[in-house]
C-alpha cells in the first residue's frame, strides 16, 4: 500500500500533469491562461505544490480511521479547508484548485484505508471515497461557491453528487478512454487528451455553467464529441475540431474546469494503479 506521503505525491503529480497537459480547450496549459484572467500554468503549479502537505493530511486521517464515517467526513472537510487557505496563499487568491481538493482529495482517502491490498482498483476506490462523501458536513457554512449556484440554478449534480455517485465519470468514461487509446497506440498526451474529452462529452460542468450557461455547456460538449468522431485529438480533423471548440469556449469566456478535475482524478488512479503492478503499465479492472 502506498505510504501517505506517496499518496500525496501521486496526487500533486496529477494536478501538475493535468495544468500541463496541452493543448486543452480554453484551460490553462502551456500555452496560457485559456479562458483565465487570473490563472497561468506557474500559478497552478504553486497550487499543486502548496497542496501536498494537505493531501498528505487527508491520508493520514482516512487511515487512522479506518472506514467511512461521519466523523472521518469532519475530519477530512476541515482539512480540505485549510488546503484552500494554503492554495489562496500560494496563488494570491486565485481559486486554481479548489474543487481538485474535493475530488483528488477524496479519492485519496479512499485509497489510504486499510483493507485494499492489491485490489484497489477503481471502483474499490471510488467506492470508499463515495461512502465518505455522503456524509454530510456538519460544520460546514452554506455554500455560495460558484459551482453551487450553478448547480442550484441548472439542477445538476456537480462535484458533490460526482463523488457520491462513485466518480463515474472517471470510472466510466475517464479512464476507459484512457487505456481504449493507450491500446490503440496513441502518445500519452494524446490519449489524455482524448480523456478529457470523453469526460467533457457527456459530463454537466459546473464551471461551462457558471461562466457561460447553457450556450457553454452545449458547446464544450458538441465540440468533445466532435473531436472524438473525428478520431481524437491525435487526428488531423480531429485537431481541427479541438481548435474550433476552443475558439467556440474561448468566444464565450468559458472554460471546462470541473472535467479538468476529473481528469486530474483519473490521472490519480492510474498512477496507484502502476505503483500496484510495481511500475508496469496495467490494464484497469473497472
Amino acid at each position: 500500500m502506498p505510504s501517505d506521503a506517496q499518496l500525496s505525491r501521486y496526487a500533486v503529480t496529477a494536478l501538475i500533469e493535468e495544468a500541463q497537459l496541452t493543448p486543452k480547450p480554453a484551460l490553462v496549459d502551456r500555452r496560457g491562461s485559456g479562458a483565465h484572467r487570473d490563472l497561468d500554468l506557474a500559478t497552478m503549479l504553486r497550487s499543486a505544490h502548496a497542496l501536498a502537505p494537505t493531501f498528505a493530511a487527508l491520508a493520514r486521517a482516512a487511515r487512522r480511521r479506518g472506514e467511512p464515517s461521519a466523523l472521518l467526513r469532519t475530519e477530512l472537510a476541515q482539512i480540505g479547508r485549510a488546503g484552500e487557505h494554503d492554495m489562496l496563499r500560494a496563488t494570491g487568491g486565485s481559486n486554481a484548485h479548489r474543487g481538485a481538493i474535493w475530488i483528488v482529495g477524496l479519492l485519496v482517502a479512499g485509497a489510504s484505508m486499510p483493507g485494499g491490498g492489491t485490489q484497489r482498483h477503481a471502483a474499490h476506490v471510488c467506492g470508499r471515497a463515495a461512502r465518505i462523501a455522503c456524509f454530510p458536513d456538519r460544520f460546514a457554512a452554506p455554500s455560495n461557491s460558484h459551482g453551487e449556484r450553478a448547480r442550484q440554478r441548472y439542477q445538476v449534480g456537480g462535484a458533490r453528487r460526482e463523488a457520491q455517485d462513485g466518480f463515474p465519470h472517471v470510472v466510466e468514461i475517464g479512464l476507459p478512454a484512457l487505456v481504449a487509446a493507450r491500446a490503440r497506440g496513441i502518445a500519452e498526451d494524446a490519449a489524455r487528451l482524448d480523456a478529457l474529452l470523453a469526460i467533457m462529452a457527456s459530463l454537466d460542468d459546473t464551471c461551462l455553467l457558471h461562466r457561460a450557461g447553457l450556450p457553454g455547456l452545449h458547446a464544450g460538449q458538441r465540440g468533445a464529441r466532435r473531436v472524438l468522431a473525428a478520431g481524437g485529438s491525435s487526428t488531423h480533423a480531429g485537431a481541427a475540431a479541438l481548435a474550433a471548440l476552443e475558439h467556440d469556449l474561448l468566444s464565450l469566456n468559458a472554460s471546462p474546469g470541473g472535467a479538468a478535475d476529473l481528469l486530474a482524478a483519473t490521472l490519480f488512479l492510474d498512477m496507484l494503479a502502476q505503483h500496484d503492478a510495481g511500475g508496469s503499465p496495467v490494464t484497469w479492472n473497472i
